[in-house]
């Protein structure tokens, strides 16, 4: 590995450990993720513990929560807690429209975040975060596990001479991409969002940049040819699945809840477990714009 490239892994594994009185923290690598016990979110948490998740969730990026018997109405609450509440993009009839049901099974022909992601990145304010909820995991085995990927280092250990080339760029972040991708147009009551945003990024709480492309919604960037774009970005995403220092992975369990931080990490939800199912429900936060 590079010297640049383990300069930026030890400038985080060298921080200043954190302490929490309220709950314990677990991480999951010395990089991104931790598991945090001694909450119960169905009830409402005191100023202390709520300072002090937020404090955890801007560190790691990532949070697990185990044995969470939730309601819809806990879920929300807990959300809420971080922002207003992100609408569904295409709300099922008579569905709770923050509430995004997240099921497959043996009649699944695709699943929602099988590859790696930032979610609703075209749309003008993508999520602040999504908090997942898995009620239901395959009876066999342990598949459905969801890798995280963090951006903030998938930036850091690039060489100074790409950061600085890429600091000046923008991308075009196609929200029919996807539908497209699957062979499929848009339905035609979806009015499909189409942004530009930076390349490179920084955290709104943190100030941290962080790589903000990813293979579902980037399209180009325009300040290049087509072909230096597809190249450049080609680059960028098997950085990002190759490494990796830059993951972690979630093994699921029944009554688990993953909050991610949308701003500065990819997901991707390994479909693995075909033809059993998994169920659970997804809530997202509002976000606001990208900026460079």
């Amino acid at each position: 590995m590079e010297q640049f490239a383990l300069d930026a892994v030890e400038r985080v594994t060298t921080r200043p450990a954190e302490t929490y009185d309220s709950f314990t923290v677990d991480p999951l690598t010395p990089l991104l993720g931790a598991e945090i016990a001694g909450l119960d979110l169905s009830r409402e948490l005191s100023p202390q513990q709520e300072k002090e998740i937020k404090q955890a969730f801007l560190t790691h990026h990532v949070l697990v929560f185990r044995d969470q018997h939730l309601t819809p109405d806990d879920h929300k609450r807990f959300a809420g807690l971080f922002g207003p509440l992100h609408p569904v993009a295409l709300p099922a009839e008579d569905a709770d429209p923050y509430i995004l049901e997240i099921s497959a099974d043996k009649n699944s022909r695709e699943v929602a975040g099988n590859g790696w992601h930032a979610d609703g990145t075209a749309d003008p304010e993508p999520s602040l975060g999504s908090m997942l909820h898995l009620t239901r995991v395959p009876e066999v085995g342990s598949g459905g596990d969801t890798l995280f990927a963090n951006m903030h280092l998938a930036f850091d250990m690039l060489s100074p001479a790409l950061k600085t080339f890429l600091r000046g760029l923008t991308a075009v972040h196609d929200g029919a991409r996807p539908w497209l991708a699957q062979g499929q147009m848009p339905p035609a009551e979806y009015d499909v969002p189409r942004n530009e945003h930076p390349v490179v990024v920084r955290h709104p709480d943190t100030g941290r940049e962080l790589l903000f492309v990813n293979g579902p919604y980037t399209s180009h960037i325009p300040q290049l040819s087509a072909a230096e774009s597809a190249a450049l970005l080609t680059m960028l995403y098997e950085h990002i699945a190759r490494t990796p220092l830059l993951h972690c992975r979630v093994r699921w369990q029944p009554e688990t809840l993953v909050f991610w931080d949308n701003r500065c990490v990819q997901h991707h939800a390994v479909w693995d477990y075909y033809p059993h199912s998994r169920h659970g429900r997804r809530i997202a936060i509002d976000g606001t714009r990208p900026q460079a």
